[in-house]
């Protein structure tokens, strides 16, 4: 399992575990939220979390409002620090803290604006999805019956990510959409938490064809420790593994990552999903009550993947050193 030149966990030093990247988890979309749960990635060796800060239903307004309420009070928390940039994230590292930037699940927050990549990049994100599940002024989302793929403006909202320095994400994109992503950024494009299809029929994952896209252009598929997304409701390491070394036999070590996708609040999230059934597909609600992987589960993937005879530096590649790759190539 030969890595890439790119790969490298010189920084961390000879004693440091490697770095841990989830690249998407969410808080609850309020204000309020208790920001404090990030520090649930504490780990020796550091960690990077992006958190979503917003899609379908959320203004441009909501999500500015909510970014700068969040930040005023990871700054105010000791365990966390936010993170401009890649340096950061090892300063962070270095002092036992969570590094934090945020993401958005969708483009609908810009409100047509493309200047506004730039205002949400300043406030912190660093990704975000042109469409979510469902078609719109971008592109089409994973659910429809029929992707048409990127439109002009979502072309034109490519081109303004790469030029402020986002990172153009396709999961819960359609398959077209998301394969005319990679042709037409110039920088990487990620899947940052998105399964294999392949591995388990799901809406949600990705082709192979996208995974090998995907990676063409530097990118990351972050395999994502959602229950229905890993098989049928399996929220396990052994489940996220399958995904793992499925996606490194097909695109390789260096372009793979983790992802969880974990809802801190998750009870909230499946009792509307017991309660309004109608609002989610089959394929969403056919198993009950979704399984999700938890920070502390993926604190384990690391010694989950040595014990799979996984040389240390793919170890080090997927825990978080692909992701880094990306955002030290692609950010500002």
């Amino acid at each position: 399992m030969g890595m890439m030149h790119t790969v490298s966990n010189a920084s961390s030093g000879p004693c440091r575990p490697p770095l841990l990247w989830e690249q998407h988890c969410c808080l609850p979309l309020e204000r309020r939220a208790d920001v404090g749960e990030l520090a649930r990635y504490r780990r020796p060796g550091g960690s990077f979390v992006s958190v979503n800060a917003g899609y379908v239903p959320h203004s441009a307004a909501d999500v500015s409002s909510l970014i700068a309420s969040w930040r005023e009070r990871i700054a105010a928390d000791d365990r966390l620090q936010l993170a401009v940039s890649v340096d950061d994230i090892e300063a962070a590292g270095r002092a036992g803290d969570v590094a934090v930037a945020f993401d958005l699940e969708d483009s609908g927050p810009l409100e047509g604006e493309l200047d506004r990549v730039g205002h949400f990049y300043d406030l912190g994100v660093r990704t975000m999805l042109p469409s979510y599940n469902n078609r719109n002024a971008a592109g089409g989302g994973c659910l429809d019956e029929v992707d048409e793929g990127l439109t002009v403006y979502g072309r034109a909202l490519i081109r303004e990510m790469n030029a402020v320095g986002m990172v153009a994400d396709g999961s819960h994109c359609g398959a077209r959409t998301g394969l005319d992503m990679c042709e037409a950024s110039e920088q990487p494009v990620i899947y940052s938490h998105s399964c294999m299809r392949s591995v388990w029929e799901h809406p949600r994952n990705i082709t192979d064809e996208q995974a090998k896209e995907c990676a063409a252009t530097g990118g990351v598929i972050g395999i994502t420790g959602v229950g229905i997304f890993l098989g049928p409701n399996h929220a396990t390491i052994d489940a996220l593994v399958r995904h793992i070394d499925y996606a490194v036999d097909l695109v390789g070590p260096e372009h793979v990552g983790v992802s969880t996708d974990y809802p801190f609040d998750h009870e909230d999230f499946n009792a509307m999903l017991e309660q309004s059934p109608e609002l989610f597909p089959d394929s969403y609600t056919r198993w009950g009550p979704i399984n999700f992987m938890t920070p502390e589960d993926l604190l384990t993937v690391e010694d989950a993947l040595l014990a799979r005879g996984y040389p240390h530096d793919a170890v080090t590649a997927i825990l978080g050193g692909n992701f880094r790759r990306v955002a030290a190539l692609v950010w500002r």
